[in-house]
Protein backbone atom coordinates (compact mmCIF):
# COMPACT_ATOMS: atom_id res chain seq x y z
CA UNK A 1 0.00 0.00 0.00
CA UNK A 2 1.66 3.57 -0.74
CA UNK A 3 1.29 6.81 1.00
CA UNK A 4 -1.32 9.10 -0.57
CA UNK A 5 0.06 12.08 1.71
CA UNK A 6 2.02 15.21 0.26
CA UNK A 7 4.33 15.73 3.48
CA UNK A 8 5.77 13.69 6.53
CA UNK A 9 4.47 16.27 8.85
CA UNK A 10 2.28 19.69 8.27
CA UNK A 11 2.83 22.70 11.26
CA UNK A 12 -0.33 24.73 11.29
CA UNK A 13 1.12 28.12 12.40
CA UNK A 14 4.66 28.94 11.91
CA UNK A 15 5.24 31.26 15.50
CA UNK A 16 7.68 31.01 17.60
CA UNK A 17 6.55 27.21 18.58
CA UNK A 18 6.91 26.15 15.12
CA UNK A 19 9.80 27.59 13.90
CA UNK A 20 11.81 26.18 16.86
CA UNK A 21 10.21 22.84 14.88
CA UNK A 22 11.24 23.73 11.52
CA UNK A 23 14.73 24.80 13.15
CA UNK A 24 14.80 20.84 14.41
CA UNK A 25 13.90 19.41 11.58
CA UNK A 26 16.16 20.83 9.62
CA UNK A 27 19.02 19.74 11.69
CA UNK A 28 17.64 15.94 10.99
CA UNK A 29 20.39 14.34 9.38
CA UNK A 30 17.71 12.26 8.21
CA UNK A 31 15.31 14.77 6.78
CA UNK A 32 11.45 14.62 6.72
CA UNK A 33 9.04 16.59 3.86
CA UNK A 34 7.51 19.49 5.74
CA UNK A 35 5.23 22.34 5.25
CA UNK A 36 4.33 24.65 6.83
CA UNK A 37 0.85 27.16 7.05
CA UNK A 38 1.07 30.39 8.13
CA UNK A 39 -2.46 32.85 8.00
CA UNK A 40 -0.23 36.30 8.05
CA UNK A 41 1.20 37.79 5.28
CA UNK A 42 4.89 37.15 6.47
CA UNK A 43 6.78 36.14 9.80
CA UNK A 44 6.33 38.29 13.06
CA UNK A 45 6.13 37.75 16.59
CA UNK A 46 3.85 39.79 18.58
CA UNK A 47 3.98 42.79 16.23
CA UNK A 48 0.40 44.31 18.13
CA UNK A 49 2.70 44.76 21.15
CA UNK A 50 5.70 45.91 20.24
CA UNK A 51 6.01 48.95 22.21
CA UNK A 52 9.07 51.14 22.87
CA UNK A 53 11.48 50.34 25.14
CA UNK A 54 9.40 46.75 25.84
CA UNK A 55 11.42 44.12 26.56
CA UNK A 56 11.45 40.54 26.51
CA UNK A 57 10.69 38.25 29.62
CA UNK A 58 12.84 35.05 29.20
CA UNK A 59 16.40 34.97 28.87
CA UNK A 60 17.96 35.69 25.54
CA UNK A 61 19.92 32.27 25.21
CA UNK A 62 16.44 30.34 26.12
CA UNK A 63 15.90 31.37 22.17
CA UNK A 64 14.45 28.85 19.21
CA UNK A 65 17.02 26.53 19.17
CA UNK A 66 20.38 27.30 22.38
CA UNK A 67 18.98 24.84 24.82
CA UNK A 68 18.75 21.88 22.66
CA UNK A 69 21.77 23.05 20.32
CA UNK A 70 24.12 25.50 21.33
CA UNK A 71 26.12 24.96 18.00
CA UNK A 72 23.30 25.66 15.75
CA UNK A 73 23.49 28.61 13.52
CA UNK A 74 20.05 29.67 14.36
CA UNK A 75 20.69 31.43 18.05
CA UNK A 76 20.20 34.42 18.86
CA UNK A 77 23.75 35.01 19.55
CA UNK A 78 24.77 34.30 15.96
CA UNK A 79 21.75 36.37 15.15
CA UNK A 80 23.91 39.27 16.69
CA UNK A 81 26.67 38.15 15.16
CA UNK A 82 25.63 38.26 12.08
CA UNK A 83 23.92 41.57 12.09
CA UNK A 84 27.32 43.05 13.50
CA UNK A 85 26.15 44.22 16.73
CA UNK A 86 26.97 41.33 19.37
CA UNK A 87 29.67 43.60 20.94
CA UNK A 88 26.98 47.11 21.13
CA UNK A 89 24.52 44.20 22.48
CA UNK A 90 26.62 42.85 25.13
CA UNK A 91 28.05 46.48 25.93
CA UNK A 92 24.05 47.54 26.71
CA UNK A 93 24.37 45.58 30.05
CA UNK A 94 20.41 44.77 30.00
CA UNK A 95 19.23 41.32 31.35
CA UNK A 96 16.91 41.14 28.81
CA UNK A 97 16.85 42.45 25.16
CA UNK A 98 14.19 44.49 23.41
CA UNK A 99 11.21 43.44 22.23
CA UNK A 100 12.05 44.68 19.01
CA UNK A 101 15.11 43.13 18.83
CA UNK A 102 13.64 39.39 19.49
CA UNK A 103 11.35 40.13 17.31
CA UNK A 104 14.13 40.66 14.56
CA UNK A 105 15.56 38.03 15.34
CA UNK A 106 12.51 35.57 15.03
CA UNK A 107 12.05 36.71 11.84
CA UNK A 108 15.65 36.37 10.62
CA UNK A 109 14.38 32.99 11.69
CA UNK A 110 11.84 32.81 9.99
CA UNK A 111 13.33 33.99 6.57
CA UNK A 112 15.93 30.86 6.81
CA UNK A 113 12.79 28.60 6.28
CA UNK A 114 10.50 30.95 3.24
CA UNK A 115 10.67 27.78 0.84
CA UNK A 116 8.66 25.48 3.60
CA UNK A 117 5.82 28.25 4.76
CA UNK A 118 2.91 29.28 2.66
CA UNK A 119 2.31 32.68 4.21
CA UNK A 120 -1.25 34.44 3.94
CA UNK A 121 -3.27 30.82 3.94
CA UNK A 122 -4.99 30.08 6.90
CA UNK A 123 -6.26 26.96 7.46
CA UNK A 124 -9.77 26.36 8.34
CA UNK A 125 -10.46 22.86 8.55
CA UNK A 126 -8.22 19.71 9.30
CA UNK A 127 -10.15 16.21 9.17
CA UNK A 128 -8.46 12.73 9.34
CA UNK A 129 -8.82 10.17 6.38
CA UNK A 130 -8.93 6.90 7.35
CA UNK A 131 -10.86 5.06 5.11
CA UNK A 132 -9.98 5.96 1.18
CA UNK A 133 -9.05 2.91 -1.34
CA UNK A 134 -5.44 2.26 -1.69
CA UNK A 135 -4.02 4.71 0.91
CA UNK A 136 -2.43 4.93 4.28
CA UNK A 137 -4.51 7.14 6.91
CA UNK A 138 -3.40 10.45 6.92
CA UNK A 139 -4.64 14.00 8.20
CA UNK A 140 -6.37 16.80 5.30
CA UNK A 141 -5.88 20.38 5.86
CA UNK A 142 -7.92 22.63 4.09
CA UNK A 143 -7.03 26.24 4.07
CA UNK A 144 -9.48 29.58 3.09
CA UNK A 145 -8.20 29.76 -0.18
CA UNK A 146 -9.82 25.98 -1.15
CA UNK A 147 -6.41 24.45 -1.24
CA UNK A 148 -5.83 20.90 0.24
CA UNK A 149 -3.07 19.70 1.80
CA UNK A 150 -2.25 16.30 3.20
CA UNK A 151 0.34 14.62 5.86
CA UNK A 152 0.74 11.79 7.76
CA UNK A 153 1.44 13.97 11.01
CA UNK A 154 0.61 17.29 12.29
CA UNK A 155 1.70 19.74 14.35
CA UNK A 156 -1.10 22.42 15.68
CA UNK A 157 0.57 25.83 16.90
CA UNK A 158 -1.59 28.68 16.19
CA UNK A 159 -1.03 30.44 19.39
CA UNK A 160 -3.19 30.10 22.14
CA UNK A 161 -6.76 32.04 22.07
CA UNK A 162 -7.19 35.42 23.53
CA UNK A 163 -9.28 35.40 26.44
CA UNK A 164 -12.29 38.17 26.48
CA UNK A 165 -14.16 37.56 29.50
CA UNK A 166 -17.62 36.47 29.97
CA UNK A 167 -19.44 40.00 30.78
CA UNK A 168 -17.70 41.32 27.17
CA UNK A 169 -18.34 38.36 24.91
CA UNK A 170 -22.20 39.29 24.13
CA UNK A 171 -21.22 42.56 22.76
CA UNK A 172 -19.43 42.54 19.06
CA UNK A 173 -18.13 45.71 19.56
CA UNK A 174 -15.09 47.37 17.55
CA UNK A 175 -14.72 49.17 20.70
CA UNK A 176 -13.40 46.16 22.94
CA UNK A 177 -10.61 45.01 21.89
CA UNK A 178 -8.05 42.22 23.33
CA UNK A 179 -4.20 43.28 23.49
CA UNK A 180 -3.57 41.29 20.62
CA UNK A 181 -4.64 43.87 18.69
CA UNK A 182 -3.88 46.79 20.54
CA UNK A 183 -1.35 49.09 18.47
CA UNK A 184 -4.23 48.70 15.62
CA UNK A 185 -6.61 49.74 17.91
CA UNK A 186 -4.10 52.52 19.07
CA UNK A 187 -3.92 53.69 15.04
CA UNK A 188 -7.94 54.09 15.30
CA UNK A 189 -8.00 55.79 18.02
CA UNK A 190 -5.45 58.65 16.92
CA UNK A 191 -7.99 58.88 13.89
CA UNK A 192 -11.37 58.93 15.78
CA UNK A 193 -11.45 62.22 17.49
CA UNK A 194 -11.31 63.33 20.72
CA UNK A 195 -10.91 60.62 23.36
CA UNK A 196 -12.49 61.65 26.51
CA UNK A 197 -11.77 58.08 28.48
CA UNK A 198 -9.93 54.63 28.09
CA UNK A 199 -10.09 51.61 29.90
CA UNK A 200 -7.98 49.18 30.33
CA UNK A 201 -8.63 45.74 32.09
CA UNK A 202 -6.22 43.78 33.97
CA UNK A 203 -3.64 43.27 36.33
CA UNK A 204 -0.92 42.16 34.03
CA UNK A 205 2.52 43.25 32.58
CA UNK A 206 0.73 43.75 29.34
CA UNK A 207 -1.78 45.85 31.18
CA UNK A 208 0.46 48.00 32.74
CA UNK A 209 2.42 48.78 29.80
CA UNK A 210 -0.46 49.47 27.44
CA UNK A 211 -1.84 51.84 30.21
CA UNK A 212 1.94 53.47 30.99
CA UNK A 213 2.05 53.80 26.29
CA UNK A 214 -1.70 55.18 26.09
CA UNK A 215 -0.73 57.72 28.48
CA UNK A 216 2.24 58.70 26.55
CA UNK A 217 0.34 58.64 23.59
CA UNK A 218 -2.69 60.43 24.84
CA UNK A 219 -1.69 62.57 27.35
CA UNK A 220 -5.06 64.50 27.40
CA UNK A 221 -7.36 61.24 27.73
CA UNK A 222 -7.96 59.60 30.62
CA UNK A 223 -6.89 56.52 31.28
CA UNK A 224 -8.22 53.88 33.74
CA UNK A 225 -6.29 50.36 34.78
CA UNK A 226 -9.21 48.32 36.59
CA UNK A 227 -8.01 45.19 38.30
CA UNK A 228 -9.89 43.25 40.81
CA UNK A 229 -6.95 42.51 42.97
CA UNK A 230 -6.23 45.35 46.04
CA UNK A 231 -2.97 46.35 43.78
CA UNK A 232 -0.40 45.64 41.01
CA UNK A 233 1.98 42.88 41.91
CA UNK A 234 5.36 42.33 41.53
CA UNK A 235 5.72 39.44 39.46
CA UNK A 236 7.75 36.69 41.45
CA UNK A 237 11.20 36.26 39.87
CA UNK A 238 12.73 34.09 42.37
CA UNK A 239 15.63 31.57 41.20
CA UNK A 240 13.86 28.76 43.31
CA UNK A 241 9.81 29.48 40.83
CA UNK A 242 11.95 30.31 37.94
CA UNK A 243 13.18 26.45 37.91
CA UNK A 244 9.34 25.81 36.56
CA UNK A 245 11.01 26.52 33.11
CA UNK A 246 12.98 23.67 33.51
CA UNK A 247 12.61 20.61 31.37
CA UNK A 248 12.17 18.40 34.82
CA UNK A 249 9.61 20.77 36.11
CA UNK A 250 7.36 19.27 32.74
CA UNK A 251 7.83 15.64 34.05
CA UNK A 252 6.87 16.37 37.58
CA UNK A 253 3.55 18.40 36.59
CA UNK A 254 2.72 16.05 33.75
CA UNK A 255 3.15 12.82 36.21
CA UNK A 256 1.36 14.99 39.06
CA UNK A 257 -2.62 14.05 40.15
CA UNK A 258 -5.27 16.51 39.21
CA UNK A 259 -5.39 17.99 42.49
CA UNK A 260 -1.22 18.44 42.79
CA UNK A 261 -1.84 20.24 39.57
CA UNK A 262 -3.87 22.80 40.58
CA UNK A 263 -1.98 23.42 43.76
CA UNK A 264 1.39 24.37 42.00
CA UNK A 265 -0.82 26.58 39.86
CA UNK A 266 -2.27 28.40 42.62
CA UNK A 267 1.07 28.35 44.23
CA UNK A 268 3.14 29.39 40.77
CA UNK A 269 0.56 31.51 39.57
CA UNK A 270 2.23 35.21 39.91
CA UNK A 271 5.41 33.68 38.19
CA UNK A 272 3.61 34.09 34.72
CA UNK A 273 0.15 36.19 35.34
CA UNK A 274 -1.69 39.20 37.17
CA UNK A 275 1.90 40.36 38.10
CA UNK A 276 4.06 42.73 36.74
CA UNK A 277 8.13 43.34 36.64
CA UNK A 278 9.01 45.86 38.87
CA UNK A 279 10.49 48.02 36.47
CA UNK A 280 6.82 49.19 34.76
CA UNK A 281 5.43 48.84 37.97
CA UNK A 282 7.76 51.83 39.41
CA UNK A 283 6.65 53.97 35.82
CA UNK A 284 3.65 53.65 36.79
CA UNK A 285 3.55 54.46 40.31
CA UNK A 286 5.51 57.31 40.10
CA UNK A 287 3.77 58.64 36.66
CA UNK A 288 0.44 58.70 38.76
CA UNK A 289 2.61 60.52 41.87
CA UNK A 290 4.08 63.00 39.51
CA UNK A 291 0.25 63.94 38.39
CA UNK A 292 -1.07 63.85 40.97
CA UNK A 293 1.62 66.64 42.27
CA UNK A 294 0.76 68.69 39.01
CA UNK A 295 -2.98 68.53 39.95
CA UNK A 296 -3.99 65.93 36.31
CA UNK A 297 -5.11 62.82 37.75
CA UNK A 298 -5.67 61.34 34.25
CA UNK A 299 -4.15 58.13 34.68
CA UNK A 300 -6.05 56.16 37.54
CA UNK A 301 -5.72 52.83 39.33
CA UNK A 302 -9.40 50.80 39.81
CA UNK A 303 -8.59 48.41 42.03
CA UNK A 304 -10.91 45.89 43.53
CA UNK A 305 -13.35 46.05 41.30
CA UNK A 306 -15.34 43.54 39.07
CA UNK A 307 -16.91 44.95 35.97
CA UNK A 308 -20.54 43.33 36.35
CA UNK A 309 -22.50 44.66 33.22
CA UNK A 310 -21.97 46.91 30.43
CA UNK A 311 -24.02 48.42 27.93
CA UNK A 312 -22.90 49.50 24.35
CA UNK A 313 -24.18 52.43 23.30
CA UNK A 314 -23.43 55.07 20.12
CA UNK A 315 -21.43 58.18 22.35
CA UNK A 316 -19.96 55.39 24.91
CA UNK A 317 -19.47 52.02 26.95
CA UNK A 318 -20.70 52.07 30.71
CA UNK A 319 -19.53 49.54 32.60
CA UNK A 320 -20.69 48.96 35.55
CA UNK A 321 -18.17 48.16 38.29
CA UNK A 322 -18.97 46.57 41.73
CA UNK A 323 -16.35 48.17 43.95
CA UNK A 324 -15.27 45.76 46.78
CA UNK A 325 -13.37 48.81 48.87
CA UNK A 326 -15.39 50.31 49.45
CA UNK A 327 -18.45 47.92 48.69
CA UNK A 328 -20.83 50.02 46.33
CA UNK A 329 -21.92 49.77 42.45
CA UNK A 330 -19.75 52.47 40.33
CA UNK A 331 -19.89 53.18 36.41
CA UNK A 332 -16.95 54.35 34.49
CA UNK A 333 -17.98 55.68 30.39
CA UNK A 334 -15.25 54.39 28.25
CA UNK A 335 -15.03 55.24 24.59
CA UNK A 336 -12.97 52.55 24.21
CA UNK A 337 -11.91 48.94 26.04
CA UNK A 338 -8.71 47.07 25.76
CA UNK A 339 -8.87 43.75 27.44
CA UNK A 340 -5.30 42.51 28.79
CA UNK A 341 -6.80 39.62 30.05
CA UNK A 342 -4.56 37.04 28.52
CA UNK A 343 -4.98 33.64 27.05
CA UNK A 344 -7.51 30.24 27.28
CA UNK A 345 -5.98 26.73 28.51
CA UNK A 346 -7.60 23.94 27.48
CA UNK A 347 -9.53 23.32 30.75
CA UNK A 348 -13.54 23.29 31.03
CA UNK A 349 -15.09 26.63 32.53
CA UNK A 350 -14.54 30.02 32.39
CA UNK A 351 -11.15 30.74 30.57
CA UNK A 352 -10.86 27.33 28.92
CA UNK A 353 -11.92 25.85 26.42
CA UNK A 354 -11.90 21.75 25.90
CA UNK A 355 -10.11 22.21 22.68
CA UNK A 356 -8.62 24.68 20.45
CA UNK A 357 -10.85 25.48 17.71
CA UNK A 358 -9.20 24.46 14.89
CA UNK A 359 -9.23 21.08 15.67
CA UNK A 360 -13.28 20.90 15.33
CA UNK A 361 -12.88 18.52 12.76
CA UNK A 362 -10.39 16.91 14.13
CA UNK A 363 -12.04 16.15 17.68
CA UNK A 364 -13.64 13.18 17.44
CA UNK A 365 -10.42 10.67 16.11
CA UNK A 366 -9.26 11.49 20.04
CA UNK A 367 -9.79 10.93 23.52
CA UNK A 368 -10.52 13.46 26.43
CA UNK A 369 -9.22 13.02 29.56
CA UNK A 370 -11.98 12.40 32.57
CA UNK A 371 -12.31 16.43 33.00
CA UNK A 372 -13.76 17.05 29.45
CA UNK A 373 -10.70 18.19 27.76
CA UNK A 374 -8.35 16.88 25.40
CA UNK A 375 -5.67 14.15 26.53
CA UNK A 376 -1.90 14.76 25.78
CA UNK A 377 0.91 12.79 25.89
CA UNK A 378 3.93 14.07 27.59
CA UNK A 379 5.60 14.00 24.03
CA UNK A 380 2.56 16.79 23.54
CA UNK A 381 0.64 13.90 20.89
CA UNK A 382 -2.73 13.65 21.27
CA UNK A 383 -4.54 10.27 21.82
CA UNK A 384 -6.12 9.06 19.21
CA UNK A 385 -9.40 6.42 20.35
CA UNK A 386 -9.78 2.98 19.20
CA UNK A 387 -11.11 4.02 15.48
CA UNK A 388 -8.24 5.89 14.67
CA UNK A 389 -4.87 3.85 16.40
CA UNK A 390 -3.74 4.28 12.70
CA UNK A 391 -3.76 7.21 12.38
CA UNK A 392 -0.18 9.52 12.31
CA UNK A 393 0.50 11.56 15.08
CA UNK A 394 -1.51 14.95 15.81
CA UNK A 395 0.51 17.34 18.35
CA UNK A 396 -0.20 20.86 20.36
CA UNK A 397 3.03 22.64 19.92
CA UNK A 398 2.60 25.99 22.94
CA UNK A 399 -1.15 24.71 24.10
CA UNK A 400 -0.57 22.60 26.99
CA UNK A 401 0.07 24.45 30.29
CA UNK A 402 -2.79 22.45 31.42
CA UNK A 403 -0.73 19.02 31.16
CA UNK A 404 2.52 20.40 31.17
CA UNK A 405 2.86 23.51 33.55
CA UNK A 406 3.81 27.05 33.05
CA UNK A 407 6.82 26.17 30.30
CA UNK A 408 3.55 25.98 27.50
CA UNK A 409 2.32 29.24 28.58
CA UNK A 410 3.84 31.06 25.70
CA UNK A 411 7.73 31.37 27.45
CA UNK A 412 10.40 30.54 24.90
CA UNK A 413 12.18 28.53 27.35
CA UNK A 414 11.40 25.14 26.41
CA UNK A 415 10.01 26.00 22.83
CA UNK A 416 13.52 24.17 21.16
CA UNK A 417 13.09 21.20 23.91
CA UNK A 418 9.69 20.49 22.99
CA UNK A 419 10.33 20.83 19.01
CA UNK A 420 13.01 17.83 20.23
CA UNK A 421 10.49 15.91 22.10
CA UNK A 422 7.82 16.11 19.11
CA UNK A 423 10.37 15.44 16.39
CA UNK A 424 11.42 12.20 18.57
CA UNK A 425 8.01 10.89 18.83
CA UNK A 426 7.92 11.55 14.93
CA UNK A 427 10.78 9.86 14.42
CA UNK A 428 10.08 6.44 16.93
CA UNK A 429 6.90 5.99 15.15
CA UNK A 430 8.29 6.20 11.64
CA UNK A 431 11.23 4.39 12.01
CA UNK A 432 10.21 0.75 11.13
CA UNK A 433 8.53 2.12 7.97
CA UNK A 434 11.08 4.86 6.95
CA UNK A 435 14.10 3.29 7.91
CA UNK A 436 15.39 5.40 10.33
CA UNK A 437 18.48 4.27 12.27
CA UNK A 438 19.44 5.47 15.83
CA UNK A 439 22.15 7.70 14.34
CA UNK A 440 20.32 9.49 11.44
CA UNK A 441 17.29 10.45 14.04
CA UNK A 442 19.92 12.26 15.63
CA UNK A 443 19.02 15.92 16.39
CA UNK A 444 21.52 18.57 15.44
Amino acid sequence: MLPKYDYDVIGVGFGPANIALAIGLAELENKMSCLFLEKNKGPSWQSNMLLPHSDIQNHPLRDLVTPRNPRSRFTFTNFLHEKGRLFEHLNLGMKFPFRTEYEQYVKWVAECFDDIVNYNTEVTEIRAVLDEHNSVPHYRVMTRGNECFTAKNIVVAPGRTPYIPMVFQDHKDDRIAHLTHYLPVLNRLNNSGELKHIVVVGGSQSAVEIALHLSDELPLTNISLVTRNYGLRMKDVSPFTGEVYFPEFVNRFFSADSNEKERLKRELHHTNYSSSDVDVLDELYQKMYLQKINGEQRLKLVNRAEIDSINCNESDITLNIISKHPNEMMRLQADFVICATGFTDLGVGEGKETHPNILDGLVSNFDFNDEGFLDVNLDYSLKPNKRSHSLGMCFLNGLCESSHGMGDAGSFSLLSLRAESIISAIISNDMPARGFSGNSAKIG
